[in-house]
């Protein structure tokens, strides 16, 4: 699940538990030191009749998350919780996990009467496409300390939450801005008050948009699967009858000529291309037109042969095109002997997220060290004042 989808579906959750009247508690991971199953930023969404939205954990931690959850809807007060899954003397958090982990949890308490609240700030979030940065504040010296929960949202154009001169969140703008052109989160400790208060500034893209040209039956599965991970899907075909919201109803639809459906079409470094019509003059059509912007990734179905053939009549039509250009993946998709449509499409939504991510889509056993993102989850121990 991608942290977008988790944030959506959180606030789609909060909306029907203030609809009914009902409180709530946001959890959410701040740090971790070790291993464990979800990453600094995984969220989940409590409410006062034990309803959970989300995930902090493979479900070890839940559980006693959600106890804690209740006491701070009760409280109306934040509480960071630890969980140490390496201690062999813990008999509910230790050796049984395997974990082998430090996880910090921050529960904080949503209340509609004190916007910005967390949810809020989740929403606004997730209303456009731009990158943006999170800033959650959590104290290891004070579990219940009042100057904790999740007080900003910063994008280019805009600044969301706490921004009062005499507020902390207000004098870590510019660590904020930097994260977001590092485009990775990052861990300060600062002295503010008396207090040694940690600074969670949390890196979230948007998710992956994903264009698929074609709307023949072998890209049902790549939308099934696109969909489950909350990528933003649009078809583009020029057959009405393939490409209906009665066959891909959760899917932005956009119909018409090559050289004109692209033109409908918004894409930004989050957006990856499907070729797959299965038709070679619309797929060459629009690999042209694809080859002159800056699109990450470029798809194209089929075997080497076609995709040499396509570049070889690109160029003797006076496009300057050496070799093969890095954002064209043909034949898709990760080597993992993909037969049929399912696998196929398998095979290319892997490709997908591993490009996006910069790995290589090799075998996590052969890693050393962490498996997880180091590049993305980075803590600086650098006392600001």
């Amino acid at each position: 699940m991608s942290l977008t989808k988790e944030i959506r579906e959180i606030i789609a959750s909060y909306d029907r538990a203030s609809a009914q009247g009902k409180r709530t508690a946001l959890a959410t991971v701040v740090d971790v030191e070790g291993s464990s199953y979800r990453r600094p930023g995984a969220r989940m969404l409590i409410t006062e009749e034990g309803e959970l939205t989300g995930a902090i954990s493979g479900g070890c931690l839940e559980g006693d998350a959600l106890r804690k959850s209740l006491l701070v809807i009760m409280q109306d007060d934040p509480m960071l919780v630890t969980y140490d899954t390496s201690d062999e003397d813990d008999a509910i958090f230790g050796v049984g996990l395997g974990c082998n982990g430090i996880i910090r949890v921050l529960i904080e308490p949503v209340s509609a009467s004190s916007e910005p609240h967390p949810v809020a700030l989740l929403r606004q979030l997730a209303a456009d496409r731009q990158s943006a940065v999170l800033l959650t504040l959590f104290s290891l010296e004070d579990h219940r300390s009042s100057l904790q929960g999740t007080q900003l949202l910063v994008k280019e154009t805009e600044v969301r939450g706490n921004t009062g001169e005499s507020l902390m969140p207000r004098t870590i703008l510019p660590e904020c801005y930097d994260v977001l052109k590092m485009e990775r989160s990052v861990i300060y400790r600062y002295q503010w008050q008396q207090e040694e208060i940690h600074v969670f500034l949390q890196f979230v893209p948007p998710a992956i948009s994903l264009v698929i040209a074609g709307a023949g039956n072998d890209i049902f599965p790549v939308v099934d699967m696109a969909g489950l991970l909350g990528w933003d899907v649009t078809l583009a075909d020029g057959r009405p009858d393939y490409a209906s919201k009665q066959r891909f109803a959760s899917c932005n639809i956009v119909i018409g000529e090559p050289e004109k459906v692209l033109e409908r079409i918004a894409v930004d470094q989050r957006t990856a291309v499907l070729l797959m019509t299965h038709n070679y003059n619309y797929d060459k059509a629009l690999l042209r037109q694809l080859l002159v912007g800056n699109v990450p990734y470029i798809g194209m179905l089929g075997p080497e042969k076609k995709r040499m053939r396509m570049l070889e009549e690109l160029r003797e039509e006076g496009m300057e095109i050496t070799g093969v250009p890095a954002n064209v993946f043909s034949p898709v998709g990760l080597d993992i002997a993909a037969e049929t449509s399912e696998e196929i499409a398998l095979s290319a939504i892997a490709e997908i997220k591993a490009v996006f991510h910069r790995k290589q889509g090799g075998h996590l056993r052969d890693i050393k060290g962490s498996i997880h993102r180091q590049d993305r989850d980075i803590k600086i121990e650098v006392v600001k004042t």
